[in-house]
């Protein structure tokens, strides 16, 4: 299902929404230096500002421009050669975009990762990946026995200021890796090419719909893909500010940031809206909308923003694999109860055992395999399946209806229950496990942990062996004692009739 005029086709019949087919990237291209352009126009704007609760650490144009290009020297002084990959472990500060945008600008992969990983989780990692070499903040935990020569970070920031030298290539060459998560029971790593910055500006047309003159506040920490996309390069590359809030902000602090900072697109995960809510608090004069992502937004807080600010909570849908290419934007607001539709220059489909479904049939959310922002490593032949599961409306809006596989999300991030259940089956007294997805109030979800045996075992005690092996995102937020898991015939766990398994009562 080729080309336009089958597409065309197909279009009133199949549960295909195709966009047609976004321009070129342009060749030779660097990602970095795509990035920093706009800005190089306005040395003096700031392009960062990280929002403490009584000052804020600006940062011009001029300035992270010399930073990235400080770094980038600084890294190729210490022997990182063009297609090293380099594993960054760093902690919530600027620190994360500036080594990211020297090493892409240097032709070195890097791989950012989460600052709250384990050391068991972060070895596992670096295990795979093999890095090069490592650059470390003090603080954030190391692999074990990893024979790559760690870097401190401070020794990059007293680098002298210089401007990046970016590398032109072909936009189709690796630029940085990242880690998804899958049902294999660990997370894996995925390449980017230098062309998935670039198709980003799909999601400015189909989903911020940023401006240079924007003020783009995104709640989440600097290490998080999302922040790192949605929070930083974007808005950067269209020459606007962005404000990032300082660690440890509370929804209190973070509304008073969005109106003493004159915040004018706002984006979180759902749960922020949630607890911003529950603050009592109310629209800031300067926000234009919201967005939101990293997982399904409920339609009772989406209502509930609304009512109390109006003010639109823009939605997008998307993976590791390929960031987020649906959703609903200010010019196109998603239909209740929907995802919204195909981001400009995006071809989408549902698909069923024979390829696309009727419209209205319920199918496997895919897009097409030649989308400038998949990963290298996306296999698909015409249609790359992501795993979950929607229904197309005739307008082509998508209506989700959850996962096809038992990947759970939590937080805005996805993760394995295979890898939860491993990382807790040494825990003393415990003979077996399952970990599922369980609704704790109406809208909110946790990682559930339904386990067996001889007694009730110690919560605390479960929380500590959980808390040794797994990032907080990924641990276990309510503990569930069974006589048994549930299994087929086969004795296969069958994750989905455990929340509906009946629990021991002491």
């Amino acid at each position: 299902m080729r080309g336009a005029f089958c597409c065309c086709y197909l279009r009133d019949m199949r549960a295909i929404d195709d966009r047609g087919p976004a321009p070129r990237c342009p060749t030779p291209f660097n990602a970095t230096a795509y990035v920093l352009a706009e800005g190089m126009k306005t040395p003096d704007k700031i392009a960062l500002a990280v929002l403490g609760p009584s000052r804020a650490e600006r940062w011009s144009y001029a300035r992270l421009i010399e930073t990235v290009g400080a770094a980038q020297s600084w890294l190729l002084s210490k022997g990182i050669q063009p297609g090293d990959r380099l594993l960054l472990r760093l902690g919530n500060t600027p620190d994360v975009p500036v080594a990211y945008l020297a090493a892409i600008a240097a032709g070195i992969l890097p791989v950012p990762t989460s600052s709250v990983l384990t050391e068991a989780e972060v070895t596992r990692l670096a295990a795979d990946l093999q890095p090069t070499a490592i650059l470390h903040s003090k603080g954030v935990n190391l692999p074990a026995d990893c024979s790559a020569p760690i870097l401190d970070v401070s020794e990059m920031r007293s680098a002298p200021a210089a401007q990046p030298d970016p590398i032109l290539g072909d936009p189709d060459r690796v630029a940085y890796l990242m880690t998804t998560s899958g049902t294999s029971g660990r997370p894996r790593l995925v390449r980017h090419a230098h062309r998935a910055i670039w198709a980003r500006h799909m999601m400015r047309d189909g989903w911020t719909d940023m401006r240079s003159d924007d003020r783009v506040l995104h709640a989440g920490a600097f290490n998080w893909t999302y922040t790192l996309g949605t929070g930083l390069l974007d808005p950067w590359s269209v020459g606007a500010t962005a404000l990032i809030p300082a660690e440890g902000a509370t929804p209190e602090l973070m509304a008073l940031l969005l109106s003493r900072h004159d915040a004018t697109i706002f984006a979180a995960v759902p749960g922020i809206y949630r607890k911003l809510l529950a603050s009592n608090w109310t629209k800031s004069t300067k926000l234009r909308h919201c967005l939101s992502a990293g997982e399904k937004l409920p339609d009772a807080v989406r209502d509930a923003w609304f009512d109390a600010t109006n003010l639109q909570i823009h939605e997008a849908f998307g993976q590791t694999e390929v960031s987020t290419f649906l959703s609903g934007s200010p010019d196109k607001p998603a239909p209740r109860g929907t995802l919204g539709y195909a981001q400009p220059g995006r071809s989408i489909a549902i698909l069923g055992p024979d390829g696309p479904c009727e419209r209205g049939e319920a199918g496997s959310i895919a897009i097409r395999a030649n989308d400038p922002g998949l990963t290298l490593d996306a296999e698909g032949d015409g249609w790359v399946a992501t795993g979950d599961v929607g229904q197309m409306q005739e307008d082509g809006a998508i209506v989700y209806l959850g996962r096809a596989d038992d990947t759970l999300t939590a937080g805005g991030f996805r993760i394995s229950p295979i890898e939860v259940e491993d990382a807790m089956l040494g825990m003393p007294g415990l003979t077996g496990i399952g970990v599922a997805d369980v609704e704790i109030k109406p809208g909110v979800r946790v990682v559930g942990a339904f386990y067996t045996a001889n007694d009730p075992l110690d919560e605390t005690a479960l929380d500590a062996h959980a808390a040794e092996r797994l990032a907080p995102y990924k641990r276990p937020r309510k503990w569930v004692h069974l006589e048994e898991l549930p299994r087929n015939v086969n004795g296969k766990l069958l994750r989905r009739r455990l929340t509906s398994a009946k629990p021991i009562t002491s």
